[in-house]
């Protein structure tokens, strides 16, 4: 399996727009960070996890030639205003499956009627095959199996995912202890934290280790950065063992 972060930024990005903060003036490409996403290569399967603004940018340049699947986290614009993007996959493998919670297909029509339309469609819009996601109930692939992994993001609702021994959680602040028996025995995490300060719908640092010690994956990546955390070098040396810091084109395997 191969994970590639296409983005590791908050919803604003880094650099943030006007800013004169030092991490976003900073020359670190590791300090520079697009909107949330990752992709994974699974035997032969591809797979995004959320679409966000910078969707055509990051598939640029992951070089990502086909998707069999989205799966979406949660509807907020950061995750999802790419949608439009998936064109140029669209017109090479027809339908694009994407996988969401019934809320955020809800959501996902009403901004991208023109995707969803049925009568009349535009003929240069592309298509999708809604799929919905549900707590514990599993989704496969052939032989593979996600695992929706359900968390709250302040009070709105979020999926994580599980790839085998891979599991991505973004945009949470709290999570039942039931579903912390799906997260067992994992090779790789990769889990929100946003900042040192406390925030209402995200882990700050101390939130996101707590859980990593619960958890109890062999590495741990962090994702979902604002530019208040600092330049990367910094964090990472503030870490402890088998816990990183991701950045935006780190790819790794298992």
């Amino acid at each position: 399996m191969k994970i590639y972060f296409l983005g590791t930024g908050t919803s604003q990005g880094i650099p943030v727009i006007g800013s004169t903060h030092p991490v976003c003036l900073s020359q670190d490409p590791k300090d520079t960070r697009l909107r949330v996403s990752i992709w994974v290569v699974w035997d032969g399967y591809s797979f995004v996890v959320d679409c966000g603004p910078d969707f055509r940018m990051q598939m640029l340049q992951a070089i990502c030639p086909k998707i069999d699947a989205i799966f979406f986290t949660h509807e907020h614009a950061d995750h999802t205003a790419g949608l439009d993007d998936i064109r140029p996959f669209f017109f090479k493998q027809g339908n694009i499956p994407i996988y969401a919670h019934q809320r955020v297909l809800r959501n996902l029509e009403k901004r991208f009627d023109y995707i969803f339309e049925t009568e009349n469609k535009y003929p240069g819009a592309p298509s999708v095959e809604e799929r919905e996601v549900v707590n514990d109930v599993p989704l496969t692939f052939g032989d593979k199996t996600i695992v929706p992994i359900d968390a709250l993001h302040g009070n709105l609702q979020v999926f994580g995912y599980r790839f085998g021994d891979f599991a991505y959680l973004t945009d949470i602040k709290t999570i039942a202890d039931s579903e912390l028996e799906k997260l067992q025995n994992l090779e790789v995490l990769v889990v929100n934290a946003l900042r040192d300060e406390a925030h209402d719908t995200h882990f700050n640092l101390e939130e996101a280790l707590a859980f990593i010690q619960k958890i109890q994956p062999k590495k741990t990546y962090l994702t979902h950065i604002s530019h208040v955390f600092g330049f990367h070098q910094e964090i990472q040396a503030r870490l402890p063992e088998n816990v990183f810091v991701a950045y935006d084109n780190l790819e790794i395997n298992i």
